[in-house]
């Protein structure tokens, strides 16, 4: 039996299940009343977790939640094809497949063999979650030109192995291996 979480208990970051579906709480603000007999109320800023459709809900202090059947495990990544992503659980070796929209714009990041963490809910995969860094080659960008600094053009556009595209400094050559954040989509350094 899951153990049941009130919703006064339901703190950020927590992850709870309500009517079946798992949800990632961003915020839990409390409200209690000024006049006697009056409810406290839970206003919750929640992710769903299969959707990653973001909203606000109110519930009553009382109200409770199952703990969802939600494991996270690492996956190396195999391919794309029309169908989908595929990724290969280290632990069971198994082959999961992500839909194009359960993947989304990570594609831009991942390369054949990269590790991430794949969230499987009662056993399917669900979603991806991205190492904060990762290590992409520059495929092409400009030369950069003696004098560039001088107009306070430091960046340039580089194009990544993935087909990525992020504004580099101007001294990053074509082949180099390069350091970027996943959240912010930013240069972060040399590799």
């Amino acid at each position: 039996m899951a153990a049941l979480l009130e919703a006064i208990e339901v703190k950020r970051k927590m992850v709870f299940e309500h009517e079946g579906v798992p949800f990632a709480c961003l915020d839990a603000e409390v409200s209690t009343p000024t006049a006697r007999g009056g409810q406290t109320l839970v206003r919750l800023k929640m992710r769903n977790l299969l959707t990653r459709a973001v909203f606000d809900k109110t519930f009553k202090a009382g109200e409770r939640f199952k703990e969802p059947d939600l494991v996270t495990v690492d996956a190396s990544y195999l391919y794309s094809d029309g169908d989908g992503s595929y990724f290969l659980d280290q632990e069971s070796y198994e082959t999961l497949q992500l839909s194009p929209d359960m993947v989304g714009d990570a594609l831009e990041f991942l390369l054949e063999g990269m590790m991430i963490r794949l969230d499987k809910f009662n056993g399917n995969p669900i979603g991806l979650e991205l190492p904060q860094q990762v290590e992409l080659t520059v495929e092409y960008t400009e030369p950069g030109v003696r004098g560039d600094t001088a107009s306070g053009a430091v960046t340039k556009l580089a194009k990544l192995e993935t087909g990525l595209e992020i504004r580099v400094p101007f001294f990053i050559k074509t082949g180099e291996k390069i350091k970027v954040y996943t959240e912010t989509r930013e240069f972060a350094g040399r590799a």
